[in-house]
């Protein structure tokens, strides 16, 4: 095999810290790494969705108990609502899947998923079954227990329904049924191929006090968890605090916590355990004859241990590799230990030696079919007599004899063509079409994994003393930002070029044709095509110059395409490739970037719905009040309106008479304060015969609601109508918002997706008028949906109806009936 590469030699003092790559590992983690290798007990806690997880409790359990410890979240929380931006769906489940590992970064434990998509808020457990598809999911939690094999399970939640969500106690009645269905070879047998059937022992809900609701009781097993851990340097509430508050997507940022707290937990299952979830259950090293002896092999390389020196340990870990290596598989637990503590005691060698490696690319883009540049580094930081045998590249392997010097540093370049049937970087689980409630992942290894492995990875083959080592390391891009310093991001692996749409949906009210936009984007030099679509039924599209050229990296080039609806026409999707030769790329790419997750990306087919309204507008400027972040501006954009984004300074002005209505996005109150300021501003603006709408805000730890927000008094509830077939029904059908400009009927609200309303408004002043009710089924008719009222010469609008997702989604009632509401006619 042609082996291309140049080695360049140099000392240096001291190293730059690297995140992405080769954690930074100081003598107190080592401590603590060593004090784990001598526990063979796991734990795995099983919840709903990101922000579920008891996360005082995952700390205590890895770092005070030293058990290996995972979290299996069903969902990736792509149903929810984004506190820090407009993703919603998918990249909001990607996000919050990153949040998830950052959280497990501070507290030790493994993150695991299943294919069930976060639909929604669901008021029941039938409910989320009928959309997840019941024994799939069921039998994803049994995939992760038998490969996991945990000794005890915790549920956050109880199957009784007292935490809320239907999701919520869906995780619990899942987790009681696996814990039985994973020690039966007769449930889910294709499995077996891969894996063994696995009895945990015993199986706990982690009961909880939450505002009125309480299931604790002094007959639980309690424990306290509230302790202070020296090498960490903080305590348990306050490790809590810092995993709890990675979930920025969902403002969990919480206070740190000290002294005293208390945990407790009711046995749903197992043999029969009264003061501790492992009463009974041995986890050292003599729950298996073959390993008896290993505890005082531990216990000595303790002894030894010197936190100046951790080199001096190095010959005592190699002995104990070579045990573990030695150890029989025909025993399935033993073998997932001798796999877990191999993996455990190689990174404690890398770390006591002082080993530094990493790959890094010249580009944070790759081409499959080009040619790809990458610099590995190695440092040996201690005296630890290293000897580099072998690098394996992306694709070529590299035969050394190279005995690493103390303290200097080895870099060596190498250029190699990826395979053209390189795969694309994507989210493996975002990879096939999938239904509103299950991801489709056709690779049953990958069920289960919080994310892809890295899209390209090296390997470098290591002897200490006579053992060998292959130690794996992601290949990714690094660079120097000049405020934030040296930042990693992961390396994708995308098509020669991508095309985006402008918009998500382009919504038409009437045939004259309308540009369209194509972003197409060049992810290497030179490239040559044209750009085609397809358009459903009925719709016409002409594009005088299709044919694209760019010829730098990077580069980007908008084809405007006309489009147009014909009497008679389907909505559906306009679907857009790039032609170059013979092959067709029809991918769009969707980038995520905040600072407190690595970068993400989303490729996805290149499509936007195209969708005919018959829609009748009134009124012209519109002004819109930021929130959390939606997509409603754009939407409005599409059928005509002119709308101006509110910013404090406009506001301070004062001068809103232009505006035909004001809208404020969602959250707006719980995000901004300065909206109190305004609010006599704003009232002002709705006495001289202004519309002011608010879309729907929340009432909790998120944001109270101490801001007054309508010319009345009124409260937001926690209320919502969350069955998107939910019957409409219409109070006032005479009322000017069913009837001005466009005629609102039942079938308006057909199509809506994922849910009818949240946070629907109660408590209201008698000037406040109710027009909708709606129920999910057996519950009470809510009229909160929709509440309208009568100030001065205008309207004030408070809607809970999730306008946020209808409009972006497409939804033609959902448009006529907010334009309607913009369009309430002034008071005489």
């Amino acid at each position: 095999m042609k082996r291309i590469f140049l080695l360049f030699l140099c000392s240096v003092i001291g190293c730059n810290t690297l995140q992405a790559q080769s954690p930074t590992v100081n003598s107190s983690d080592i401590l603590q790494k060593l004090q784990k290798l001598n526990t063979v007990g796991s734990v795995l806690y099983v919840a709903a969705h990101p922000d579920d997880e008891n996360t005082r409790l995952l700390p205590y359990l890895s770092y005070e108990r030293k058990l290996r410890t995972a979290y299996l979240s069903l969902t990736r929380g792509d149903g929810g609502q984004n506190l820090i931006g407009k993703e919603q769906g998918e990249p909001l489940g990607l996000i919050r899947t990153q949040e998830l590992l950052g959280a497990r970064r501070i507290d030790g434990a493994e993150q695991f998923f299943t294919r069930a998509n976060d639909f929604g808020f669901s008021k029941n457990p039938d409910e989320t079954f009928g959309f997840w598809n019941k024994d799939s999911i069921l039998a994803d939690v049994v995939w992760v227990i038998r490969n996991f094999k945990p000794d005890v399970i915790i549920t956050r939640f109880p199957t009784t329904g007292e935490g809320g969500h239907g999701h919520h106690t869906a995780s619990a009645i899942l987790a009681i049924e696996a814990f039985t269905a994973a020690a039966d070879p007769t449930r889910f047998p294709e499995q077996l191929k891969y894996t063994t059937v696995w009895q945990a022992k015993r199986i706990f809900w982690n009961t909880f006090s939450f505002g009125t609701i309480n299931t604790t009781s002094e007959n639980q097993i309690k424990i306290d968890i509230g302790g202070f851990n020296p090498l960490l340097g903080k305590s348990y509430g306050e490790l809590s605090s810092e995993n709890r508050s990675m979930h920025k997507s969902q403002g969990f940022g919480t206070a740190k916590t000290r002294g005293q707290t208390i945990e407790y937990f009711k046995q749903l299952g197992g043999d029969s355990a009264k003061k501790d979830l492992f009463e009974n259950i041995n986890i050292s090293w003599s729950r298996f004859p073959a390993t008896a002896k290993f505890s005082k092999t531990i216990e000595k390389i303790l002894a030894k241990y010197n936190t100046q020196q951790p080199e001096l340990i190095v010959t005592d870990l190699v002995a104990l590799y070579k045990q573990l290596q030695a150890l029989p598989e025909t025993d399935a637990t033993l073998a997932v230990w001798k796999r877990e503590k191999i993996s455990e005691v190689q990174a404690l060698l890398i770390a006591c030696s002082g080993l530094w490696m990493e790959a890094y690319a010249a580009d944070y883009i790759a081409i499959p079919g080009n040619e790809i540049q990458t610099t590995l580094q190695i440092i040996n930081r201690n005296k630890t007599a290293v000897t580099l045998k072998n690098i394996h590249f992306i694709g070529q392997d590299s035969s050394l004899a190279l005995a690493l010097k103390t303290n200097e540093l080895y870099t060596f370049k190498h250029k190699e063509k990826l395979a053209a049937t390189y795969p694309y970087a994507n989210p493996y689980w975002l990879n096939e079409k999938h239904s509103s409630g299950l991801y489709s992942v056709s690779n049953p290894l990958l069920i289960g994994k919080a994310e892809n492995d890295a899209a390209a990875s090296v390997s470098f083959q290591l002897q200490i003393e006579d053992l060998l080592l292959t130690v794996n390391r992601p290949v990714v891009y690094k660079y120097t930002d000049p405020v934030k310093g040296e930042i990693y991001r992961p390396l994708e692996v995308l098509p020669v070029a991508t095309v985006n749409l402008a918009e998500r949906v382009y919504a038409f009210n009437d045939t004259i044709a309308r540009n369209v936009q194509f972003v197409v984007k060049a992810n290497q030099a030179n490239i040559s095509g044209t750009l085609q679509w397809t358009l459903p039924e009925g719709w016409k599209a002409t594009c005088l110059n299709p044919d694209v050229v760019l010829k730098e990296k990077g580069e980007e080039v908008i084809v405007n395409v006309l489009v147009q609806p014909v009497k008679g026409c389907v909505n559906g999707k306009i679907a857009a490739s790039l032609k170059i030769g013979t092959a067709n790329f029809n991918k769009s790419i969707t980038r995520i970037e905040y600072d407190h997750i690595p970068y993400q990306f989303i490729l996805s087919d290149a499509e936007s719905n195209l969708v005919y309204i018959d829609l009748k507008t009134a009124g012209k400027n519109i002004g819109y009040i930021p929130g959390a972040g939606d997509d409603v501006v754009a939407c409005l954009k599409q059928v005509g309106y002119t709308v101006t984004i509110l910013t404090d300074d406009l506001l301070d002005k004062g001068n809103l008479s232009g505006f035909d209505a004001i809208v404020s996005g969602i959250r707006a109150y719980n995000t901004n304060d300065r909206l109190q300021v305004y609010y006599k501003t704003l009232m002002q603006y709705v006495e001289q015969g202004g519309n002011l709408i608010v879309q729907y805000n929340t009432n909790n730890r998120i944001g109270p609601l101490l801001a007054k927000i309508g010319p009345y008094p009124f409260t937001i509830s926690r209320e919502r109508v969350t069955d998107e077939l939910a019957e409409i029904r219409i109070l006032q059908p005479a009322n000017v918002v069913f009837n001005y400009p466009n005629k609102i009927v039942a079938a308006d609200f057909n199509g809506w997706v994922q849910e009818r309303g949240i946070y629907f408004a109660s408590e209201m002043d008698a000037h406040y008028q109710t027009l909708l009710s709606m129920n999910d089924p057996t519950e009470k008719p809510n009229e909160g949906s929709l509440i309208v009222s009568k100030y001065g010469k205008g309207n004030f609008v408070y809607t809970g109806l999730v306008f946020f997702r209808e409009l972006p989604a497409g939804v033609p009632g959902a448009y006529r009936l907010f334009v309607n509401i913009l369009s309430i006619p002034q008071n005489n």
